[in-house]
């Protein structure tokens, strides 16, 4: 859910602690990426910016923390029953890739949800400069933009819609449980495949 709803890299997925969530505010502030247990810094200087975090959104995440052994501002979101970081190709092998040949999308890659998020914020009618501080892109601007810390009413609004987007197809019913691999499933839970709007690579 985090990919489709904010366009993350993996790396800043696996690199997210609890307290980089501001649940009053509403946002998430990436700070780090982690690829292979390895702490590092973003991909650029204009990555580390606030996000907007939809309400549907942060209530699933907070579910997520009450199911997780390890809540505390400094812990991993993503973490394996060692409290260290998980590893990217352990969970696309594991869970993502077979969930995608189940609903029938074939192959994918953890970039297939940072495209599709960019194409559903360009089907909603987002503003493009909206579009490049959601995705946090560098272009000749970015030292101009690293003083814009505020997310506005505009990225607020536009992430909201491809939230709506995503979790329209989402279908759960009862409460979901950690698994013996990590992973968090629910009593009775279906799931329905994300919009089909971006290339598999």
């Amino acid at each position: 859910m985090l990919p489709a709803c904010l366009g993350l890299r993996v790396s800043e997925i696996i690199g997210l602690q609890w307290g980089d969530f501001d649940w009053d505010k509403q946002t998430v502030l990436v700070q780090r990426s982690v690829v292979q247990c390895q702490v590092g810094e973003t991909k650029t200087e204009g990555s580390c910016r606030p996000l907007p975090v939809d309400p549907g959104l942060a209530a699933g995440l907070l579910d997520l923390r009450k199911c997780s052994s390890f809540t505390g501002a400094t812990d991993w979101v993503f973490a394996n029953d060692a409290g260290r970081p998980r590893w990217q190709e352990t969970i696309l092998e594991r869970q993502l890739k077979p969930a995608a040949l189940r609903a029938g999308i074939g192959k994918i890659g953890w970039h297939t949800f940072r495209h599709t998020y960019s194409t559903m914020l360009r089907s909603a009618g987002t503003d493009i400069k909206v579009q490049q501080e959601l995705l946090r892109h560098a272009n000749i601007q970015t030292t101009m933009n690293i003083y814009t810390q505020a997310v506005s009413d505009q990225k607020r609004a536009a992430n909201s819609k491809v939230v709506e987007m995503v979790l329209s197809g989402v279908k759960t019913g009862g409460r979901r449980r950690p698994s013996a691999n990590g992973s968090v499933k629910g009593d009775d839970c279906e799931f329905a495949s994300l919009p089909q709007t971006a290339s598999s690579h």
